[in-house]
Protein backbone atom coordinates (compact mmCIF):
# COMPACT_ATOMS: atom_id res chain seq x y z
CA UNK A 1 0.00 0.00 0.00
CA UNK A 2 1.23 3.52 -0.72
CA UNK A 3 1.08 6.37 1.40
CA UNK A 4 2.03 9.98 1.15
CA UNK A 5 4.11 11.85 3.70
CA UNK A 6 6.50 14.71 4.31
CA UNK A 7 10.05 14.29 3.39
CA UNK A 8 11.07 14.87 6.78
CA UNK A 9 9.31 11.72 7.75
CA UNK A 10 11.36 9.13 5.57
CA UNK A 11 13.80 7.33 7.07
CA UNK A 12 17.48 6.42 6.19
CA UNK A 13 17.38 4.12 2.97
CA UNK A 14 14.12 4.39 2.67
CA UNK A 15 12.47 4.74 -1.06
CA UNK A 16 9.99 7.29 -2.57
CA UNK A 17 8.62 9.30 -5.59
CA UNK A 18 7.88 12.93 -4.88
CA UNK A 19 3.81 13.79 -5.45
CA UNK A 20 3.80 17.41 -4.80
CA UNK A 21 6.10 20.88 -3.82
CA UNK A 22 4.33 22.92 -1.78
CA UNK A 23 6.57 25.69 -1.57
CA UNK A 24 5.90 29.24 -3.54
CA UNK A 25 7.76 32.03 -4.87
CA UNK A 26 11.91 31.92 -4.91
CA UNK A 27 12.02 28.88 -2.31
CA UNK A 28 9.76 26.78 -4.60
CA UNK A 29 11.56 27.89 -7.54
CA UNK A 30 15.26 27.23 -6.29
CA UNK A 31 13.71 23.52 -4.69
CA UNK A 32 12.51 22.81 -8.14
CA UNK A 33 15.92 23.86 -10.20
CA UNK A 34 17.50 21.43 -7.81
CA UNK A 35 15.82 18.38 -9.66
CA UNK A 36 13.19 18.23 -6.48
CA UNK A 37 9.68 17.57 -8.83
CA UNK A 38 6.56 16.14 -8.84
CA UNK A 39 7.23 12.29 -10.64
CA UNK A 40 11.30 11.85 -8.93
CA UNK A 41 12.47 9.17 -7.48
CA UNK A 42 14.81 9.42 -4.81
CA UNK A 43 16.54 7.32 -1.86
CA UNK A 44 17.32 8.95 1.60
CA UNK A 45 21.23 7.86 1.95
CA UNK A 46 21.63 9.38 5.38
CA UNK A 47 21.14 12.29 7.86
CA UNK A 48 23.70 14.34 9.86
CA UNK A 49 23.79 13.79 13.54
CA UNK A 50 20.88 15.95 14.94
CA UNK A 51 18.95 14.79 11.73
CA UNK A 52 19.20 18.26 9.71
CA UNK A 53 19.92 18.28 6.89
CA UNK A 54 19.17 15.34 4.94
CA UNK A 55 20.93 13.63 2.26
CA UNK A 56 19.09 12.18 -0.57
CA UNK A 57 20.04 10.50 -3.79
CA UNK A 58 18.22 11.50 -7.09
CA UNK A 59 18.99 10.69 -10.77
CA UNK A 60 22.82 10.96 -10.74
CA UNK A 61 23.58 12.61 -7.81
CA UNK A 62 23.08 13.28 -3.85
CA UNK A 63 21.79 16.08 -2.69
CA UNK A 64 21.69 18.05 0.61
CA UNK A 65 18.79 19.37 2.40
CA UNK A 66 17.21 21.37 5.20
CA UNK A 67 14.79 20.28 7.08
CA UNK A 68 12.34 23.52 6.69
CA UNK A 69 12.74 22.88 2.63
CA UNK A 70 11.90 18.98 3.18
CA UNK A 71 8.83 20.18 4.57
CA UNK A 72 7.34 21.52 1.46
CA UNK A 73 7.77 17.86 -0.41
CA UNK A 74 5.18 15.91 -0.70
CA UNK A 75 6.55 12.29 -0.96
CA UNK A 76 4.66 8.71 -1.73
CA UNK A 77 6.27 5.39 -0.29
CA UNK A 78 5.48 1.95 0.12
CA UNK A 79 3.63 1.58 3.46
CA UNK A 80 3.13 -1.64 5.54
Amino acid sequence: MKKQHGLRQMKVKQKGVIVAVNAKGELGRRIRDMGLVPGTELKVTGRAPLKDPVALRLKDFTLTLRNNEADYITVETEGE
